[in-house]
């Protein structure tokens, strides 16, 4: 249990039944009339569905252990992607539901923050940037380079991006894991 006045960005809180929230942002509020009160955005943590949620100054609230560990991606079995714990060598299988957009940027060996709430996976963070050989593009044309365009390319993972014109087949390239942009070519 913890009191509205020592939230943090980033905290864990169990509310509505046991559904876990995780605290995006909050504000301390002392009115010029009335008691103070915690205008907080809360964001599901299983949907990422996010509401703005008040609390009266200094109720308990239930906060909820959420341990975070760097694990290594070790293959996928069905709907499942087995992560291996570095310290433990424990293997955790974690849903496809749960990996999310993710999988598009998995590849065995990859390490990923697992966050688990008593055992069960919540959710996985991956690097921001991570770096893949590019296994098919159609080659971009002379006359087109100096125009800055871009054009489809499969990933490795199987995952499409959009890169520029002069980027070839079988080059490794840097991609934003949060939203599939390409950042550069790997030398």
């Amino acid at each position: 249990m913890a009191s509205t006045n020592d939230l943090k960005n980033g905290m864990v809180l169990k509310l509505d039944g046991g559904k876990l929230w995780s605290v995006v942002e909050f504000q301390h509020v002392k009115p010029g009339k009335g008691p103070a009160f915690v205008r907080t955005k809360l964001k599901e943590v299983l949907t990422g569905k996010v509401v703005e949620k008040t609390f009266n100054a200094g109720v308990k609230v239930e906060t909820a252990n959420v341990d975070k560990r760097t694990m290594q991606y070790s293959y996928r079995d069905g709907n499942q992607f087995i992560f291996m714990d570095m310290d433990t060598y424990d293997q955790v299988p974690v849903e496809e539901g749960t990996v999310g957009d993710a999988a598009k940027y998995l590849l065995e060996g990859f390490e990923a923050l697992v966050a688990q709430n008593d055992g069960v996976p919540l959710y996985i963070e991956l690097p921001a940037a991570v770096e893949l050989t590019i296994a098919e593009t159609e080659p971009g044309l002379q006359g087109d380079r100096s125009t800055g365009g871009t054009k489809p390319a499969t990933l490795e993972t199987g995952a499409e991006i959009q890169v520029p014109l002069f980027v070839t087949t079988g080059e490794k390239v840097k991609v934003d894991t949060r939203d599939g942009s390409y950042l550069g070519r790997v030398k």
